[in-house]
């Protein structure tokens, strides 16, 4: 097919706080920040996001896709395989939160 695609990211830049999937200190003090479309709770200063464009021809660039949220997961390939275990992704939170289940490498419990 010979696909070629262009990424970019959004590093330096205030792409995320325009779609809402960075926080300020000041919006996460507040109690209350705009993410995917509703007011939530967050203590973290990134969400998950996707955005994709199309420039065409003349140079318009059109935002053709976007997702936050739990919406992205078919993005994440480990997801795919938690799921298939008998305990899938083992998850205790809300849909907006990491819940429990996911924490840095030196928060779990020695077993």
């Amino acid at each position: 097919m010979n696909w070629q695609f262009d990424w970019v990211s959004s590093f330096g830049s205030d792409f995320n706080f325009d779609f809402q999937v960075s926080f300020t200190e000041d919006q996460i003090a507040s109690g209350r920040v705009l993410f995917n479309f509703e007011e939530v709770a967050m203590t973290g200063r990134d969400r998950a996001g996707a955005t994709v464009f199309y420039k065409d021809g003349d140079g318009e660039i059109y935002c053709t896709f976007q997702v936050r949220g739990r919406g992205g997961e078919n993005l994440i390939g480990t997801y795919s395989y938690l799921d298939l275990t008998p305990l899938g992704r083992n998850e205790n939170g809300p849909s907006h939160t990491l819940g429990d289940w996911v924490r840095l490498h030196d928060e779990y419990d020695a077993r």
